[in-house]
């Protein structure tokens, strides 16, 4: 999907600005917009726009969404932010005030707040944030501007590095402003229109300006817009329970417990799995978390391990969470066929509550190569990040390499562990993770 923002400097209320803007949309096949300062704060009500359906607004901040699509959940948790829900993704719209320092320090602080109680969950933060991040993303007439500083300026540093979030239009080169003024004769200029993302989308995501907006005879406002391609199938009927969601945020009508395999023997994972815990002095337990049909948490019991399973799908037996803790929980299969790096996150989450404190967490995955190999063969259908396997089924797969596993687990609350892993696996990829201290 194709997601775009702009602030519209209160132009949307004229009939000319407004049929430019359609335009616009419909030549950059825009699937959501959000805007800041759409219209004047008198104006009442929302303005409407061809071909798309509002989510929800004001004159501060508004957004819309294409007519095909379903709408998404919205709200507003502070003035200066609006919430939406874009299937996995939580977008933040924010429009920060255009006078004050410590009025956007403290704002910045507040948003701060809202993406720590996201829990984790991927997020976009997108709009005007009256901010250039750093001196040389504001000047006036040709030097470092003085309208922010270290007051506004640190709360954003620190924004960043708590909710683990990268400023996606720093480091273009050349250096774009997205706003330039003409202030007592003088050339103002600044980086203030910014699109912060989760820092382990970001190799899937595009994100670049478009400066049209403001210049010649198709301009509506005089901010430049963002462009973000984002990895996110919007849905055009209302969504269903996926049965692997820990959450509310379920996957519409994908059914990854239908890619576990029947199996009479162990996997190749099992049999090392089993060898490196038996070299251990003592006794070790293990959850498979996600086990499917049960055939290796069988084979783990026949070598004499402490062992025990857990997956989602009642039909599979083994349903019913264990009630301890413990030293070894693997997820082996697991993230690669669940549609979106929230559900994966959650998956983390929900593995790491069986590891006793100094347990570690075991994941492997199939790897980038070998899905997309896959892929090309088979002619599956992109989806999200990855792709439909099997659309009738409604199977997903991703491959996703051990960098990756690392940094969905940094969002669990875990992090790289020492210890052995299994070895070179073909088509594979694998982490070793313990909780955060």
């Amino acid at each position: 999907m194709r997601l775009a923002s702009v602030n519209l400097n209160k132009r949307l209320g004229n009939p000319a600005a407004r049929a430019r803007l359609t335009a616009w949309l419909e030549q950059q096949r825009v699937d959501v917009l959000v805007a800041q300062e759409p219209w004047k704060p008198a104006h009442r009500g929302s303005v409407s726009l061809e071909r798309f359906q509002t989510i929800g607004g004001d004159g501060r901040l508004c957004a819309w969404i294409a007519e095909p699509w379903m709408l998404p959940q919205v709200s507003r948790p502070a003035n200066a932010v609006q919430r939406i829900e874009l299937s996995w993704l939580v977008v933040f719209n924010v429009y920060l005030d255009a006078y004050a320092r410590a009025t956007r320090a403290t704002e910045l602080v507040r948003l701060r707040g809202l993406l720590e109680a996201e829990a984790g969950r991927p997020a976009l933060v997108v709009g005007d944030f009256n901010l250039a991040p750093r001196p040389e993303d504001g000047r006036y007439d040709g030097l470092p501007s003085f309208f922010n500083s270290n007051v506004d300026r640190m709360p954003f540093v620190e924004l960043l590095a708590t909710a683990g979030l990268t400023d996606c239009t720093a480091g273009l080169a050349p250096a774009q402003y997205s706003l330039t003024r003409v202030v007592r004769g003088k050339i103002a200029e600044f980086r203030c229109d910014l699109a912060l993302l989760s820092d382990y989308l970001c190799p899937s995501v595009r994100v670049a300006y478009d400066h049209s907006v403001r210049a010649g005879d198709g301009g509506f406002t005089d901010h430049s817009a963002l462009l973000i391609d984002l990895p996110v199938t919007l849905e055009a009927q209302a969504p269903q329970d996926s049965l692997f969601d820990i959450s509310a945020h379920a996957e519409t009508g994908c059914q990854p417990h239908k890619t576990a395999m029947s199996r009479s023997r162990p996997s190749p994972f099992a049999r090392a799995i089993a060898e490196m815990l038996a070299s251990k002095p003592g006794s070790a337990s293990i959850l498979d978390h996600g086990c499917g049909r049960g055939a290796d948490v069988r084979f783990y019991r026949d070598c004499g391990l402490d062992a025990d399973g857990w997956d989602p799908h009642p039909g599979f037996g083994w349903s019913q969470a264990p009630k301890r803790q413990f030293d070894l929980v693997t997820s082996v299969f697991v993230l690669n066929v669940l549609p979106n790096p929230w559900e994966r996150i959650r998956a983390l989450q929900h593995a790491a509550g069986f590891m006793r404190p100094g347990g570690r967490l075991l994941t492997v995955t199939r790897s980038p190569h070998d899905i997309d190999r896959r892929a090309e063969a088979a002619n599956w259908t992109p989806h999200h990040d990855g792709y439909w396997s099997c659309e009738g089924k409604r199977t997903f797969q991703r491959g996703i390499c051990g960098e990756e596993i690392i940094a969905l687990g940094r969002r669990a609350g875990l992090a790289p562990a020492p210890g052995r892993l299994l070895g070179s696996v073909p088509s594979t990829c694998q982490a070793l993770l313990a909780k955060m201290i």
